[in-house]
């Protein structure tokens, strides 16, 4: 199971083993982390499961669909890094990465 880093809104790191198949989204809400909140269960509709992630990490994953990039386009302090977790599928590949959790429950 790959192990995947959130940088919690805190500044705090948690070490997570996601398995394959489920969103980076899952694996904070599955573990009670704070910042995702994931009101649309992963529906990609409500933008409260906003992480940040490198350029190479954000290359180990689909571009995002029309859906997402809408969203990103209205939510205060997204940028470039900005996806929501709930797209982000997990692959052997994820292997260490690091997501920066923005805090969607504030």
């Amino acid at each position: 199971m790959p192990a995947i880093t959130y940088v919690l809104p805190d500044g705090t790191e948690k070490v997570v083993n996601v398995p394959v198949g489920l969103s980076i989204m899952d694996g904070s809400v599955r573990n009670n982390l704070p910042g995702i909140v994931a009101e649309c269960g992963g529906g990609c509709s409500c933008a409260t499961c906003h992480v940040h992630l490198d350029a190479a990490t954000r290359a180990l994953f689909d571009d995002p669909v029309s859906e997402e990039t809408e969203l990103l386009e209205f939510l205060d302090g997204a940028d470039e890094d900005s996806r929501l977790s709930c797209q982000l599928i997990i692959t052997e590949a994820c292997d260490g990465i690091r997501a920066n959790v923005v805090d969607s429950s504030a």
